[in-house]
């Protein structure tokens, strides 16, 4: 099993297959190897067992697999998909936006604790650095 992988877009491996239930509107049985397709389930087994040091990469085709818990549970990431490079930059734009965001609200709760912590102990010199504090950050 070290050898079997399930992924999405199998077809973009050098060694996939592609099963399909009968919920689903795709084609039943697909192989690829080295960019052929084969239809036929008999050549397929007979390649997967005379090559069995080579991956094989299985895609399942069925009515709600993306949230079957057990599913996605093993899928890995495909190797073989291009990676989009502008869509890459977007994503890890978006990552460092909502860190900064998730950072910026950290340290807007924790100012507001040390200003009420301020006001509890009476000491204004305390409280006013805070706040000065609290609006030069724009929180």
């Amino acid at each position: 099993m070290e050898r079997v992988h399930f992924v999405e877009q199998a077809e973009l491996c050098p060694k996939a297959l592609i099963i399909s239930s009968t919920c689903v509107e795709d084609i039943p049985f697909c192989f690829y190897k080295d960019k052929h397709v084969i239809m036929d389930a008999e050549k397929a087994f007979h390649d997967i067992r005379l090559n069995l040091e080579e991956d094989v990469y299985i895609q399942f085709n069925f009515l709600g697999a993306m949230t079957h818990p057990k599913y996605v549970s093993v899928l890995e990431d495909n190797p073989f998909i291009p990676i989009n490079k502008e869509s890459a930059m977007v994503d890890e734009l978006i990552a460092e936006m909502f860190l900064d965001k998730v950072l910026l609200e950290h340290q807007k709760k924790q100012l507001l604790v040390e200003i009420d912590q301020a006001l509890d102990d009476g000491d204004e010199e305390r409280f006013a650095e805070l706040t000065k504090q609290l609006l030069a950050k724009n929180l």
